[in-house]
């Protein structure tokens, strides 16, 4: 530790931090425009400019580091004239459309030039224009305005892990683009929004939509996978205008994936269902609530006489609140059918207990893994943020091998990749079993016998046994696969064998949640029973089950083939038209209050931030009214909060994988691959994230 005085002002500090840094910590003011805490360091727009004792010009605090006894000025004539030329040379050619600029009140330009620019210009040539770049249908360019940061330059590089973007030309002629007018198609790439500190990058959906002291902040939790994302959600008179990150270090740092940045256009859909409807002699029409659920009883109760068959099918995107009233309602009725797992297909790991899907290591300590070994995923796609924090690792040296059916381009060095493109992820997994039963010679595993071992198969082995952090994470794609039971099953022996921990990774944002409220068929019908089985009834709640079931077909048939069918829906479409008897709108996420439990197990609440579209209701209202119509004891909750305290820290008993009998004779092979803009309704209906290249991902390879 060293000490150093800024502006009179002794400060502690580590030897070899950068003044910047300090002086943040200090709470003591320097502009800047180029330097980013979570980007490597630049200096080239030289707005750090500070007066260093002993210097014989100003140094960019961003890129000086500090030493013992170092007497700085932030404030002193040479460092404020040293400012104030920098904010005038970047001035020269800026053009002045601050009224029409979507940065316009929050760009850092702007509050810089209060401080340290002059109200009239000595420059009288002409300024040069730079013509705009079609980056595709997330980002907006205004490449005028471009002050040459490079903060969007540097993120590609160091965590997109793509080269979207460069300079080409020098001095004033230096341009920002895409390399020959490629569109920007990382998944992550909203956040150069974010990192312009200027009007160059903006919205493209928000575009001209409001301005920045016009909308109110919420916080919220991003919906869309397991990885509870902190966000804000921006409106203005009452609807969600954006959605930005929240900082939260553990979790998201300050980055939000593409699909949770740029969602929230579905609540806006056309297609939302804002009222209740109801089907009578063949023909829709519109109802109040009462009549609705008076009808939703009426027809239930004509069809419990068997609770056999109906089916209850969930979002595992749903709030905690509304999957616990659900199932309880559900049970209260006397039905068992109950499932949330409506991307799985393989349900003979049942039998043994459900095995609650989780990240058994902090989101924030998968950057600090030695060796990690990827099954069935395509993560970058899957889980972008869990993927960037592995990317992190990677650069630091830890070993990544990937075990899948295709290969795919993630953004980092992979150790090994093993494709099993010839039908037999099963059996190339059960390779690296054996390879860590053959090194440790500690376990015979009978059933290994006829596999055969390669140099591959032992490396993979070895980097996880010689690491003091290993991880295994089966992905999206193993779970949808037809033999995820023995997936399960061989990676857990690796998992024994190496010391490595093993992660069944949840997808969606409650998945882990819906294990907790016991959201699971325990003596009833799974998923694919009741698809396959023809029940009779079915509540379908905030899905769409021909576009969210992995069996799309049968789920359409099951439906068209039931009695009575209740939707729970965000959305009005013609195929729920062709099926259902009642449709009742419930509101978002952004228009509720509730709690998501993330893939760690953390349980975060959010409050809602619009009020719902037209005459829609919280869920977890709606089935509280309706178990109050069914004369069920314990709905008479008035507070989102008084459900969730219903919650308990349930702990899911984990399956004891060593009585897990496994055959790899007949292995079933066949796998889906959901778009990762496909994976619920509000996704599906955003037009700028079906604009991309990801939206347009073939959704099933192969089965």
């Amino acid at each position: 530790m060293v000490k150093v005085e800024i502006n009179g002002q002794i400060v502690e500090a580590r030897e070899g931090d950068m003044l910047i840094d300090v002086a943040d910590e200090a709470q003591i003011s320097i502009p800047r425009f180029c330097y980013h805490k979570k980007l490597s360091i630049a200096a080239n727009c030289r707005m750090c400019l500070v007066e260093v004792e002993g210097a014989w010009k100003p140094l960019p605090a961003c890129a000086t580091p500090v030493t013992d006894g170092m007497k700085v000025h932030t404030k002193s004539a040479k460092a404020i004239a040293a400012q104030k030329s920098v904010m005038e040379f970047l001035l020269i050619n800026h053009p002045l459309d601050c009224p029409i600029c979507d940065q316009g009140g929050e760009c850092e330009l702007q509050d810089v030039a209060m401080d340290y620019g002059d109200d009239v210009s000595r420059y009288t040539e002409a300024k040069r224009i730079v013509g705009d770049r079609d980056a595709g249908s997330l980002i907006q360019t205004d490449m005028t305005r471009c002050i040459h940061c490079t903060r969007c330059v540097r993120f590609g590089q160091e965590v997109a892990g793509m080269m979207e973007l460069g300079a080409t030309g020098r001095s004033e002629w230096m341009e920002i683009g895409t390399y020959i007018e490629k569109s920007i198609t990382s998944e992550m790439s909203g956040n150069m929004i974010d990192l312009c500190p200027v009007g160059a990058l903006t919205s493209k959906p928000f575009r001209y939509s409001a301005r920045a002291w016009e909308l109110k902040s919420h916080n919220g939790i991003a919906p869309h996978d397991s990885m509870g994302s902190n966000i804000i959600v921006h409106s203005k008179d009452d609807e969600v205008k954006r959605v930005v990150p929240r900082e939260n270090e553990s979790i998201n740092e300050v980055w939000l994936s593409d699909r949770d940045r740029f969602a929230y256009e579905g609540i806006n859909s056309s297609e939302r269902l804002t009222a209740p409807q109801i089907k009578q002699n063949g023909h829709w029409i519109t109802v109040d609530w009462e009549t609705a659920l008076q009808f939703v009883v009426d027809g239930l109760k004509a069809k419990l006489t068997n609770s056999e068959k109906v089916g209850v099918l969930a979002s595992p995107s749903a709030t905690l609140e509304e999957l616990h009233l659900l199932q309880k309602l559900a049970r209260g009725l006397g039905v068992e059918n109950i499932d949330h797992r409506l991307r799985q297909t393989d349900f003979s790991m049942d039998v043994n207990g459900y095995q609650t899907p989780s990240l058994q290591t902090s989101i924030d300590a998968i950057e600090k893994s030695d060796s990690v070994l990827l099954i069935g995923s395509y993560l970058r796609k899957e889980l972008p943020i869990l993927n960037h924090r592995i990317r992190k690792a990677a650069l630091d040296n830890a070993q990544v091998h990937v075990v899948n059916p295709m290969s795919f381009d993630f953004n980092y060095k992979l150790a090994n990749e093993i494709i099993a493109d010839q039908d037999n992820l099963v059996s190339q997994l059960a390779a690296v079993a054996k390879a860590a039963v053959e090194i440790t010679s500690e376990n015979e595993q009978a059933w290994l016998d006829d596999i055969e071992v390669s140099d591959v198969h032992r490396q993979i082995v070895q980097s996880l046994k010689a690491a003091d952090k290993a991880e295994i994470m089966l992905g999206q794609i193993a779970q949808s696969h037809a033999s995820f039971a023995r997936l399960q099953k061989i990676a857990s022996v690796i998992a024994q064998e190496t010391g490595a921990t093993l992660n069944i990774l949840p997808m969606a944002a409650n998945d882990l949640g819906a294990h907790v409220v016991n959201c699971l068929p325990q003596k009833g019908k799974n998923v694919s029973q009741m698809l396959n089985d023809k029940l009779s009834v079915f509540i379908n709640y905030g899905i769409e089950p021909e576009f969210d079931c992995v069996e799309s077909q049968a789920a359409l048939n099951a439906m068209k083939q039931a009695d009575f069918v209740v939707n729970f829906a965000l959305f009005d479409s013609a195929s729920q038209r062709e099926y259902a008897d009642v449709l009742l709108p419930i509101a978002s996420f952004a228009e509720t209050a509730g709690t998501y439990v993330n893939a760690n197990g953390l349980k975060q609440s959010f409050k809602m931030a619009v009020e719902p579209k037209g005459e829609a209701k919280a869920g977890w209202k709606v089935l509280r009214v309706l178990g109050n119509l069914f004369d069920l004891q314990g709905f008479e909750q008035t507070h989102s909060n008084e459900v969730l305290a219903e919650v308990l820290d349930n702990d899911q008993p984990q399956i004891d994988f060593n009585a897990v009998q496994v055959e790899l004779d007949n292995a079933d092979e066949s796998y889906h691959m959901i778009s990762p803009y496909a994976i619920d309704g509000i996704v599906r209906r955003s037009p700028s994230l079906q604009a991309t290249p990801d939206a347009n991902a073939q959704l099933t390879l192969r089965g």
